[in-house]
């Protein structure tokens, strides 16, 4: 078990990653597979957890997830049974299982561990976690764990990003695809590429940040808290993700031809050159409905995972770090 305090200053907090915690060697290892697809691909990441914590003769518990509505109350009782063991908690599945685990382990004090299972896997990515099932428990049995940024919309926590508007409505026509059609990469173009031809609302937003309000009228407001996504899309605030920073990027009003061309100049890392995106890094951010009668409730989408939040969303960098356990960050030359 490791013991964090919040702290004033996170951006501080945030670099000293080159100051691991010692996570102890024995400590048991409490381990949450998604299984809900209900695919063979779960048995077989099962089989090749147990066989490797076996062979390591390292204490273990394994629970398996079939349905995704139970995985919040798997989550709890999971990091309720390891912080009485002084265990490490472990979520194996996509960004969204990660999501629901982090969400209940964030100030529990209890050491956090990763089993990639998703389609992009962008925060196993990002910490250069193993996408192999054997070797990233293997990574479980080390003893150094880094901590990393956690953003917070309200009470909700993010390890990628947060977003309303457009991007919601993406990601469920783009889950209702790939239950018909299959989960891969091309299928998630294809969807949003329907999603945008159909899609013509506009949100209508207050935004409070440094002291300042304005008014904005966007189809999508997004708040990153991963840099190689960020990276990938062609923002240039991505590095501000490793010094205590989020980073918003909304797009003015635009017709659906334009939104397409912003879908290709995403694909080919150019979205920050666009002049009608912008974006912009803080630490806080507080957004309202800009009419009186507005919707108090709105739908967000954390890490994939789609919910309703009531207004005004806060987004903001936690005061506490997550400790994972991960490969030593490569020395900055």
């Amino acid at each position: 078990m490791l013991t964090t305090t919040p702290v004033p200053d996170a951006e501080q907090h945030y670099k000293s990653v080159a100051n691991p915690i010692n996570v102890d060697p024995s400590a048991p290892l409490f381990i949450v597979l998604n299984a809900s697809s209900g695919s063979e691909e779960a048995v077989t990441a099962r089989d090749i957890i147990e066989a490797e914590l076996n062979q390591a003769g390292r204490e273990f518990e394994l629970f398996m997830v079939t349905r995704s509505e139970t995985i919040t109350d798997v989550a709890r009782d999971t990091v309720r049974r390891a912080r009485e063991r002084n265990g490490i908690v472990v979520a194996a599945g996509g960004d969204g299982t990660i999501n629901a685990m982090v969400q209940a382990t964030i100030g529990s004090c209890c050491p956090f561990g990763v089993i990639a299972q998703g389609t992009f896997n962008y925060f196993g990515r990002t910490h250069n976690l193993p996408e192999d099932t054997a070797a990233a428990t293997r990574m479980l049995l080390g003893t150094l764990a880094y901590p990393i940024q956690v953003g917070f919309v309200n009470e909700r926590v993010f390890l990628v990003n947060a977003s309303l508007g457009l991007y919601p409505q993406l990601l469920e026509d783009r889950e209702t695809y790939k239950r018909k059609l299959g989960r891969n990469r091309w299928v998630a173009w294809v969807s949003g590429l329907y999603t945008v031809l159909r899609y013509h609302r506009q949100l209508a937003l207050t935004i409070e940040h440094q002291g300042k309000v304005s008014t904005l009228y966007t189809p999508t407001l997004f708040v990153g808290n991963n840099r190689l996504q960020l990276e990938q899309i062609g923002i240039e605030e991505a590095s501000k993700t490793d010094n205590g920073e989020l980073t918003a990027i909304a797009i003015r009003p635009i017709n659906t031809l334009t939104m397409i061309g912003l879908g290709f100049r995403g694909a080919l890392g150019q979205l920050g050159d666009a002049d009608h995106v912008m974006s912009f890094s803080f630490k806080s951010l507080l957004v309202k409905p800009a009419r009186f009668f507005g919707k108090k409730l709105i739908k967000v989408a954390t890490d994939g995972e789609i919910t309703q939040l009531r207004m005004p969303l806060e987004f903001r960098v936690a005061d506490q770090a997550l400790y994972l356990l991960k490969p030593a960050p490569a020395a900055k030359k």
